[in-house]
């Protein structure tokens, strides 16, 4: 059996990381998410262990202290965090694990685990993002300034990344990240024991 591997899509606020992995999923049932860890309380509809996983701020300190994730920040006073056990178990059982996460997350992951495959989704023109943002509607002008500051801020970390895929259209993107994900699966590095399979 080969060994699996963390896929990590990030990218600017606005460049579509949600639409296309959403679709990603939806053309390839055996990917697997990666679930994350949170102290906020489940919304109608969650379920605990698929959506999220559902726990006490006290139990998060404490995995945060025992370096329990792969990146974890606090968002609108709650925390979230990629739980390192769950990623490194499906990868060693030869899946391939999806993170969606914004760049300072990914960052964070390369640290804690540069064996991941790193993608940088890129809309096709700063001009185009800037035009996505408003297209929302949910943002304040200052908002969408401070989005594209960040996202300037944000591209200077391309060169940190292994894959940069253009979001110009969405089935496009996703067709390239299927490549890339079997080009990654057909690795060498995968197959340790492929000579000890065509010789016997």
């Amino acid at each position: 059996m080969s060994k699996g591997f963390l896929l990590v899509v990030s990218g600017p606020s606005g460049c579509g990381k949600g639409t296309v992995c959403k679709e990603l999923f939806k053309r390839n049932e055996e990917l697997i998410f990666s679930v994350s860890v949170t102290t906020r309380k489940p919304r109608n509809g969650e379920i605990n262990g698929v959506n999220y996983f559902f726990i006490h701020e006290e139990k998060f300190n404490n995995m945060v202290e025992n370096h329990e994730f792969l990146e974890y920040a606090q968002v609108h006073n709650n925390y979230y965090g990629t739980p390192k056990k769950f990623v490194l178990e499906k990868i060693e059982k030869g899946e391939v694990v999806v993170l969606e996460i914004d760049v300072q997350g990914a960052l964070q992951v390369k640290k804690a685990y540069p064996e991941a495959v790193f993608i940088f989704l890129l809309p096709p023109s700063m001009n185009e993002l800037k035009e996505r943002i408003i297209k929302r509607g949910t943002e304040t002008e200052k908002d969408i300034n401070i989005r594209m500051k960040n996202a300037f801020k944000e591209i200077e970390f391309i060169d940190e990344y292994d894959y940069i895929v253009i979001n110009d259209k969405v089935m496009d993107a996703v067709e390239k990240i299927e490549t890339i994900i079997t080009a990654e699966k057909l690795k060498v590095k995968r197959h340790k024991n492929i000579m000890e399979k065509i010789i016997s």
